[in-house]
């Protein structure tokens, strides 16, 4: 893959008012129990990695974040009013059939603009176990120079609500775990400098090769984050 230079960044503002609007929903119609958001790096870039069982997962990561967020999201979900809120509030759309090469230069950009990038690696909504990763986290985190914060996400699907049964019950308890930092190749630092506005490189090998070892890597990595993550929270 190959990012597109001219792909301008998404609004860092933009994600800051996401953020603010996502505070308010989720404390209000539920009750987030946030662990670990201190080991979320203060500045430079940073990728979130979020297991992904239920719609609410990325509101709530952006909601309880101690950093405005830039999720990439499926381009699907950028239709009429819905598509140009998202696109106010910093979000990337995505098309998870192909090469987007407009998507991966605004992702790079978010890091190379020293933001936090927010990746469902698995790829689509599903058991959120990180089961089945796609190679996507690993580029970025190597090409974009970013060390990967895993985020666990419990407590979602534990039961439909009465009124609405595609949400979790209003008031309900949704926990979710930041994990520490770590790189996508072991040994291999990111150049991320811990400036927002100064730019980040990769540092790591980017061959087909390099990808799918730091890909098993990042595998095991957020694995172990879930099963610690579910230990901590009872779930």
């Amino acid at each position: 893959m190959t990012a597109s230079s001219a792909a301008p960044a998404p609004s860092e503002k933009g994600a800051e008012v996401g953020r603010r609007i996502g505070v308010g929903l989720m404390y209000g119609l539920w009750k987030p129990r946030v662990l670990g958001a201190w080991r979320v790096p203060a500045t430079g870039p940073v990728i979130y990695a979020v297991n992904h069982a239920h719609n609410i997962d990325g509101p709530m990561v952006m909601g309880v974040a101690p950093r405005p967020t830039h999720f990439l999201i499926k381009k699907e979900a950028f239709v009429g009013p819905l598509g140009r809120f998202l696109t106010g509030i910093g979000q990337l759309p995505v098309d998870r059939h192909s090469a987007d090469r407009t998507a991966i230069g605004q992702a790079l950009g978010v890091l190379a603009d020293g933001g936090v990038l927010g990746i469902f690696p698995e790829g689509t909504r599903g058991e959120g176990d990180f089961a089945s990763l796609r190679a996507g986290l690993a580029y970025f985190a190597v090409r974009g120079g970013a060390p990967i914060v895993p985020v666990a996400v419990l407590g979602s699907t534990d039961r439909p609500g009465r009124l609405i049964k595609a949400l979790p019950p209003l008031r309900s308890r949704v926990d979710v775990v930041f994990g520490d930092p770590f790189e996508a190749i072991e040994g291999v630092r990111s150049s991320g400098t811990g400036g927002g506005g100064r730019r980040a490189g990769g540092t790591g090998r980017r061959t087909r090769k390099a990808l799918d070892e730091a890909t098993e890597r990042i595998q095991k990595q957020l694995t172990a984050h879930l099963e610690n993550a579910r230990r901590l929270t009872g779930r």
